[in-house]
């Protein structure tokens, strides 16, 4: 069953009815995530277009947009390879373990659904700040110094393989085709408060969670901290004692900036450090508390780790922001675009393309962000990085891998 656009867009968030939205199988359920990047695109252009009339300033930095994007790209190519674990585990719980199946025609399961996949979203989310390895995953969302529609594509491709075991209690008696609606919806909702231009939207501030809830959240301000959990709804942190109202100016990304906009780099850079710091200190029983406490825990220390050494904010931190020539950001501009298309293209054929060409359209993908990141980094040896990936580029697409999908550079790529 197909959506219209108009249901697409309340899809982002969160209002369409359950009988617009309720499937007898999974196989029915659109790909509402898919199908809502035109709306990203559009709701990013009308972002810069709002921030500019208000302030006079666009809300973010081309290379932290670049490295964003990188990073979203990238935690969705696995799920071109492998269906979401997120489904097959849930399913396999469905298939051997249900005690009983609710009616998936229902408004009340359509919206007991809602309460239990924001529920587990709660939770999984808050335990993800506080045991270091689930963090080591979660950063990467709050990696970016800026805060924008861009932060909200900032996604970890690891994070995917610990978020399914919180939502197994409901595959006991909710069917996976009403589950697999209200996932993406709760991942899409949050799409729209990673943003400044929206400041307060009034009495729904109580119930719902918001941009100013949510700016909260990516604040490394001290007050900041381990606050504002919700996905959809802000009435779990009211609950459970973590809801924090926004107050001093946020000052965003992590208490320890990683300063750098290499996406395979802050993927994997705190896996690293957890790597160390596991070795580097003694007893087994504190290893293992390097690894399942908090990430600003040591020895002697309580399991969050001390308030009083999460580092001063002063509000005149200057964000990660090396310095490229204007032409080099055009450059990256042009060419993200090129590799955007190509990763649109793949999601819409990868039913009808072999293994072999997923397979190697993924690895120019992925060069190609490394190289932008190496680009936006003005490092020494990008140039020579970024010669080798315009020569697999074009290697690749005179072979005729590319051709069909990429007919409108045809030209373009002749000429070069």
């Amino acid at each position: 069953m197909g959506t219209t656009a108009g249901q697409q867009l309340r899809a982002l968030f969160y209002v369409l009815s359950p009988g617009e939205s309720s499937f007898r199988t999974l196989e029915e359920v659109p790909d509402y995530v898919e199908k809502s990047i035109p709306f990203f695109i559009a709701f990013i252009v009308l972002e810069f277009a709002v921030s500019w009339v208000q302030q006079h300033k666009l809300p973010g930095r081309i290379n932290d947009g670049i490295s964003s994007l990188s990073l979203g790209i990238l935690s969705r190519l696995p799920d071109v390879l492998f269906r979401s674990v997120d489904l097959v585990s849930y399913i396999y719980v469905w298939n051997n373990y249900k005690l009983f199946e609710l009616p998936w025609d229902s408004p009340w399961t359509w919206y007991l659904t809602f309460l239990g996949v924001d529920f587990a979203y709660y939770w999984f989310h808050r335990i993800s700040h506080e045991v270091n390895i689930l963090w080591a995953a979660h950063q990467v969302h709050h990696s970016s110094e800026d805060y924008n529609l861009f932060t909200a594509l900032r996604q970890s491709f690891l994070q995917r393989y610990t978020s399914w075991m919180f939502n197994l209690p409901m595959a006991l008696f909710i069917p996976p085709s009403v589950f697999a609606v209200h996932l993406q919806f709760n991942l899409l909702y949050q799409f729209w408060i990673h943003t400044e231009v929206v400041t307060n939207i009034g009495p729904l501030e109580w119930i719902l969670n918001t941009p100013s809830h949510h700016r909260v959240h990516h604040g490394r301000n001290p007050y900041c901290i381990d606050k504002n959990y919700g996905g959809t709804l802000i009435i779990w942190d009211r609950i459970f004692g973590t809801f924090e109202a926004e107050d001093a100016k946020v000052v965003y990304g992590l208490t320890h900036p990683v300063n750098s906009f290499e996406p395979i780099l802050l993927q994997l850079r705190p896996l690293a450090h957890i790597w160390n710091t596991f070795w580097a200190t003694p007893g087994f029983w504190n290893k293992l508390s390097v690894i399942f406490k908090g990430p600003g825990w040591g020895p002697g220390k309580p399991r969050l780790g001390l308030p009083e050494e999460i580092p001063v904010v002063t509000g005149n931190e200057v964000p990660f922001n090396p310095s490229v020539p204007a032409y080099l950001n055009c450059y990256a501009v042009v060419h993200f675009a090129v590799i955007m298309e190509l990763y649109i293209d793949l999601l819409a054929t990868v039913t009808t393309l072999s293994q072999e060409n997923i397979l190697l359209r993924i690895g120019i993908i992925i060069l190609s962000l490394t190289s932008f990141g190496f680009l936006m980094e003005n490092r020494p040896k990008a140039r020579i990085l970024e010669i080798i990936r315009c020569s697999v580029f074009l290697g690749v697409y005179k072979l005729g891998y590319l051709r069909n999908q990429l007919s409108l550079l045809d030209y373009a790529y002749e000429v070069i």
